[in-house]
């Protein structure tokens, strides 16, 4: 079994359960598995792959619990660029009614390689619109090469405008069609194994885009074969007054009401929620993935994070839609996590009680976003969990004169792309260049492929 030892990191951010930050940190592992964490003195002092990350800081991967990779190809679109979240569906949903197989397979090659470049090593993609012959198979081709770990969405929407939902009738699927391909791509792609690279995720796209039975069935479907749940909910006050129109319900009692809450279950953005629903999340052990440049870019308002963090909810970071941020860049989303919960907080006046420091940003990222997606095998650097892990060349000019806590410095700084990643020991960015991947020829491809969305 191949061995790789990493040796001589400034710091090594282990983000264990003690949160070990070690000096002349470095780890070895065998087969893709931490075996040893510690100082370069205390470590092996060969392997067949040797890693020197002299001048680096070394954390865990970081790990986004929500996105549209698809929406790659529809960025900063004219019309949807200055509009909230249902003006911008309703513009953009006859152009993705337009997506193909390769459409698809392309935009998510491209998400993903960007998401890798700003040091992700797992990501969840939320397709939830499959015209034209578009299938979750094409979201899987196109993460081949990528070489990071992919949660993939059976998303889905069968409430359609003639039935009183928001999304046009052609980009619906009836409930028995999405049923029965759900079924299908979790037999064919989900991996629940220790260390899995592709596993599914059963995620109805929203409220008002799919009917209360259609979330049910969605729900017994999941727990029949141990899949996870994921939904959009409470992201803005339009959908709020939607439910209460439509079903006499707020957002999070519909989801109450039709067995979506758990363990196995984690929402989208969860902006609009009370002080009594957040206990309920955290009693019934529901997530959240905390979205903050998508909430602001579409004026959704901000999400409750230090509420959340405070009551025990498990909460990650999404970069969301690539037509909502409008890029993947998750380095950067932890960043923007940090600095809107201080604007949040200075509306309190109790700053010194309330700012959020930059680890809690970084755990966010990290053991926060495993904790979501329920992989108890990812998101800290210690035995036992697989070799996924990033570095930071300190020697860049975004860091001069930030070494006083190189750490905190990572997102306190101007957000950089990573120079170096590791997935189960396995490179994926080497000198900031992705390892399997040509930037320049899928850029073009995907270029190509926007410009027939908006012929």
């Amino acid at each position: 079994m191949a061995t790789l030892l990493v040796k001589n990191a400034t710091v090594l951010a282990t983000m264990d359960e003690e949160r070990r930050e070690l000096a002349d940190g470095g780890l070895f592992a065998r087969d893709g598995w931490i075996e040893q964490v510690g100082p370069t003195a205390e470590l092996p002092v060969d392997a067949d792959e040797v890693v020197d990350l002299t001048g680096h800081v070394v954390m865990p991967g970081l790990i986004n619990t929500h996105h549209h990779l698809y929406q790659t190809l529809t960025r900063a679109v004219p019309e949807a660029q200055d509009v909230a979240l249902f003006e911008w569906l309703t513009t953009l949903y006859p152009i993705w009614a337009r997506l193909t197989p390769d459409h698809v397979r392309v935009s998510t090659t491209l998400g993903l390689a960007e998401l890798a470049l700003s040091g992700c090593t797992t990501a969840f993609d939320h397709l939830y619109v499959y015209p034209n012959g578009s299938r979750v198979d094409d979201q899987v081709a196109g993460a081949d090469g990528v070489g990071i770990r992919f949660h993939i969405a059976r998303g889905s929407m069968s409430l359609g405008e003639s039935d009183g939902g928001l999304p046009p009738d052609s980009v619906v699927e009836s409930e028995d069609e999405i049923l029965s391909d759900t079924e299908r791509a979790i037999g064919l792609f989900h991996d629940a194994g220790p260390g899995a690279m592709t596993r599914l995720v059963v995620a109805p796209c929203s409220p008002f885009s799919v009917t209360l039975n259609g979330m049910r069935e969605a729900a017994e479907l999941a727990r029949t074969h141990g899949v996870h749940l994921h939904t959009h909910l409470a992201e803005t006050s339009d959908e709020e007054t939607f439910c209460l129109e439509q079903f006499g319900m707020r957002p999070f009692e519909l989801a109450e009401s039709v067995d979506w809450m758990g363990p196995d279950v984690w929402f989208a953005h969860a902006v609009h929620i009370n002080s009594d629903e957040i206990e309920r999340m955290a009693r019934s052990g529901t997530g959240v993935a905390h979205c903050p440049t998508s909430n602001m870019r579409l004026a959704s308002w901000i999400a409750p994070i230090p509420a959340y963090l405070a009551a025990g909810v498990r909460v990650g970071l999404g970069v969301d839609g690539s037509a909502s941020n409008d890029g993947s860049n998750l380095l950067a989303e932890a960043r923007q996590a940090m600095l809107l919960a201080r604007l949040s907080a200075a509306s309190n006046i109790r700053l010194t009680d309330s700012h959020m420091p930059a680890r809690t940003a970084l755990e966010m990222a990290t053991r926060g976003g495993a904790a979501v997606l329920g992989r108890d095998d990812l998101g800290a650097l210690e035995a036992g969990k697989a070799a996924d892990f990033i570095a930071f060349d300190l020697n860049r000019i975004e860091y001069a004169g930030a070494l006083h806590d190189p750490v905190a410095a990572i997102l306190f700084c101007a957000p950089v792309g990573v120079d170096h990643s590791f997935v189960h020991g396995r490179r994926v960015v080497e000198d900031g260049r992705l390892v399997g991947v040509d930037l320049a020829d899928l850029i073009a491809r995907n270029n190509q492929l926007a410009s027939t969305l908006l012929d």
